[in-house]
């Protein structure tokens, strides 16, 4: 017969009250189905995923050209999925890639005038969405409020991991 492993006594959890669960499961389920909706309005209306708009969005943001690797970071995805959503979104035209003129070794994403204009096209969608689904649900007070909570969360979560240029 084997011995039974024994494993480390672990703290116990700081359990939720009532309210906190209530409002934590309501901010899962929320958040989830706002990205779903989101992410659905923009592929039925303009065969557009959310990933891909937001790509759109911060290479316009940036002068129409980002480092791969700052741009996975901004998005906060994983190197080879941003690489993969790029392929996708080169192969529809939407964005090329360049080597850097810097230093030879990085890849930039750049965003073509295709892309350009599918951008222009795309965001009274999205706006209206948000608009829709979040911003006209909620009083200006609550929604400042959940901005102040939300930078708290990012602030805290990027501040263990500095490297990452996400803001």
């Amino acid at each position: 017969m084997r011995p039974v492993p024994s494993f480390p006594t672990k703290p116990e959890p700081r359990w939720l009250d009532d309210a906190q669960q209530r409002a934590w499961r309501a901010f899962v389920l929320g958040s989830t189905l706002l990205f779903d909706r989101l992410d659905g309005d923009l592929r039925r209306h303009h065969g557009l995923s959310l990933v891909e708009y937001e790509i759109l969005v911060r290479l316009s943001e940036r002068e129409g050209r980002m480092r791969m690797a700052q741009l996975a970071h901004s998005l906060a995805h994983s190197r080879s999925r941003v690489t993969h959503t790029i392929k996708r979104m080169e192969d529809a035209g939407l964005v090329t890639r360049e080597d850097s003129p810097d230093d030879g070794r990085g890849v930039l994403a750049v965003i073509t005038d295709r892309g350009r204009l599918m951008l222009d096209n795309v965001v009274p969608t999205h706006v209206n969405g948000v608009r829709d689904h979040l911003v006209d649900l909620a009083d200006a007070d609550d929604f400042a409020a959940v901005g102040r909570v939300f930078d708290a969360v990012a602030d805290d979560l990027i501040a263990s991991n500095p490297d990452m240029e996400m803001r």
